[in-house]
């Protein structure tokens, strides 16, 4: 007897990190913002509506469906809204993934992982806190870390410098690359084709 394998999901919830306002549109924190944008360009729809504290947008994509979502809270209540999207469309852990930017990365650089802490990403460790488990997916864009003595803090919240806007539109095809290789095919497979390394 052939033992057939499990069948993929059919619902995804991805979602991006950020802060609501014009004023933090362009900086490095909102880089989670802009991968859902991105992914969304791509897939031809928009956010246009809100919904539990997030700007939301559904499609389908290979027969699967997709919530894509950019929590409307501030990042460090990011778990109030992700959470409750969680609990309202029945979302498996395993099934969510969260874009958001990482110090710890050079510029550019994607990792995405099956779980674990927060590294003192505020944003992750809200989630972590309002979902009870570190055990979810998620994508992590590098944007380096702060020159000299200056605070990550007032680093995260400026726009990007000149070379790192020259670098910035591929980094993010190629994040919009990976949230969809890990709908298609998994974040197996994801990992191994995307984890890339960036010298920095």
């Amino acid at each position: 007897m052939t033992i057939q394998p499990p069948a993929p999901p059919d619902t995804f919830l991805l979602t991006g990190l950020g802060n609501p306002g014009r004023q933090y549109r362009e900086t490095r924190h909102n880089i989670g913002f802009m991968v859902l944008d991105r992914l969304a360009a791509r897939l031809g729809v928009s956010f246009t509506r809100v919904q539990l504290r997030a700007l939301v947008t559904t499609t389908r994509y290979q027969g699967r469906r997709l919530i894509l979502a950019k929590p409307q809270t501030y990042m460090n209540e990011s778990g109030l809204s992700v959470g409750s999207l969680v609990k309202f469309y029945k979302v498996p852990f395993e099934s969510l993934m969260v874009a958001h930017d990482d110090v710890d990365l050079p510029f550019g650089a994607l990792r995405m992982r099956p779980g674990g802490g927060s590294a003192g990403q505020k944003g992750i460790a809200s989630i972590i806190a309002r979902l009870g488990t570190q055990e979810f997916p998620r994508l992590r864009f590098g944007i380096g870390r702060p020159p000299g003595s200056k605070l990550a803090a007032a680093y995260v919240l400026e726009d990007f410098s000149r070379d790192e806007a020259e670098i910035l539109t591929s980094a993010l095809d190629l994040a919009a690359d990976a949230l969809l290789a890990f709908v298609s095919d998994g974040l197996d497979m994801a990992m191994n084709r995307y984890n890339i390394k960036v010298d920095g």
